[in-house]
């Protein structure tokens, strides 16, 4: 989903239900807030940065070389002054320049984009861990009502008995960091 979606608006039909719809509105907020917080500056550059990452640009500058070689080499026979001679020193100080102004910019926009992916990853890890404790107690409280319901046979499930139990972030970090540490 792009930032700039606009999730605010409701389903006319009423088929989403009222939880995906305030899901859609917490996360419009979110973009909305998180756009406010962009400061003229940025947005100016991430400006400049899209423009730089069309298409049309790249073959823009492709043209302008090509026009900017073949107007120094073919200047004598068309009358005019050449301007660059090979190997065309100004053509280099321009490009140059253009692909330090590039990657500045795209640089400045991926700083801001990752600073955003990492706040979408820890809400992912928040919701994550919150669903494993939720799963865990579903879990819990059905063994529960099992074991209480006298139509239902009492036997032992292995498996239920480890699942109930919400998973230990910790334990789970160092596990991995473990496992990262083998193989290195």
């Amino acid at each position: 989903m792009m930032p700039n979606d606009d999730l605010s608006t409701t389903d006319p039909e009423g088929a989403l239900p009222d939880a995906v719809n305030e899901n859609l509105e917490t996360i419009s907020e979110f973009y909305a807030r998180h756009k406010h917080e962009i400061s003229p500056m940025q947005t100016l550059i991430e400006r400049v940065a899209l423009f730089f990452g069309r298409p049309g640009y790249l073959i823009g500058i492709v043209v302008f070389a090509v026009l900017w070689i073949g107007a120094n080499l073919f200047a004598e026979q068309l009358g005019w002054d050449v301007f660059d001679e090979p190997p065309f020193f100004w053509l280099q100080g321009i490009i140059t320049l253009n692909a330090f102004l590039t990657t500045t910019t795209v640089l400045i926009r991926q700083n801001r984009m990752a600073r955003l992916a990492d706040q979408h990853t820890h809400l992912d890890l928040q919701v994550s861990l919150l669903t494993d404790k939720k799963t865990s107690k579903i879990i819990s409280l059905l063994e529960e009502l099992r074991r209480d319901m006298p139509q239902v046979a009492d036997k032992s499930d292995p498996e239920a008995q480890q699942l109930d139990k919400p998973a230990n972030p910790n334990a789970v970090l160092g596990a991995i960091e473990n496992q990262d540490r083998e193989k290195c």
